[in-house]
């Protein structure tokens, strides 16, 4: 008896100094597993990794996904992400055939700050299995020119420049909750329409992305998501566009979120995702 509660005491004691770097939990707040995600994700036409664009963990578990589904899926995988704009696409496409070097692209491709060590491997990946890499985002050029003058502007581009983005004219809910807290953000409620063009600069992005999305479905694979976990929240952004454009796909999201305490899931984070990643606020950042 003596050894037998030694033994607990011991364990409670090691159990107590474990200092987890994240953890899973379903949309309802019960614990999920690594396994639950993946079981989840094979499953689906497309699968959606809303992340945290500065956070190490979030960057690491997209790549143990991406390898695993891999390997699940037998290669029947389909990459796609925000952080490169429709424009691009030839130039990544000419990058993963081999055509382009490495300088070229990376000196010629609109690449985030964090490229390097964020979204590099994935496209390393990506070219070394020969798996299709999407990039998904409208030009930036066209955010902006709707932030300033609102969706309107767009039915001036020519045909080139609207071939780059969703078509027109493209749905627009401003009710919808996350385009809503956008607004509050600014301190605004929509009232005007400086401030509307907000969440419209915003849409046109998600509109975009949900259309390539959608163009690039193929039966029996999974499209791979990265993006900005607001960007499919709530199954909306994104994912509500992808909806729009292709009612009948399986959607699973998985929504990034930091809290003080990660040893359950706070009220507020509660369904923004099938699958939430849940990461120490003081988790080291990427930059």
């Amino acid at each position: 008896m003596l050894f037998l509660t030694l033994g607990l005491l011991i364990a409670w004691a090691l159990s107590g100094q474990d200092k987890p770097a994240y953890r899973l939990f379903h949309a309802n707040g019960k614990e999920a597993s690594y396994d639950d995600l993946l079981k989840k994700a094979q499953k689906a036409d497309a699968f959606f990794f809303g992340e945290q664009h500065n956070n190490p963990i979030c960057h690491w578990l997209q790549m143990e996904v991406t390898q695993d589904l891999f390997k699940e899926k037998n290669g029947a995988v389909i990459l796609g992400a925000e952080m490169f704009e429709r424009d691009n696409q030839l130039l990544l496409e000419e990058y993963l055939s081999g055509k382009v070097n490495q300088k070229n692209f990376e000196d010629e491709a609109k690449l985030w700050n964090n490229y390097a060590t964020d979204y590099k491997p994935l496209v390393e990946f990506a070219k070394t299995k020969k798996i299709p890499f999407i990039g998904t985002n409208v030009p930036r050029r066209y955010a902006n020119l709707v932030f300033r003058q609102g969706l309107e502007a767009l039915d001036s581009l020519s045909a080139s420049a609207k071939a780059l983005i969703a078509p027109l004219p493209i749905p627009f809910d401003a009710n919808l909750p996350s385009y809503q807290e956008m607004l509050k953000m600014m301190g605004g409620h929509g009232a005007g329409p400086v401030n509307l063009n907000f969440p419209k600069s915003q849409a046109i992005k998600d509109a975009t992305m949900g259309y390539a999305i959608s163009q690039n479905l193929k039966k029996g694979h999974v499209f791979i998501h990265y993006n900005g976990s607001f960007h499919s929240d709530l199954k909306e952004g994104t994912v509500w566009y992808l909806l729009k454009y292709a009612p009948r796909v399986d959607v699973v999201t998985l929504a990034s979120v930091e809290q003080q305490d990660i040893s359950q899931l706070a009220e507020e984070n509660k369904n923004k995702g099938d699958f939430i990643l849940v990461i120490p606020a003081t988790m080291t950042k990427t930059y």
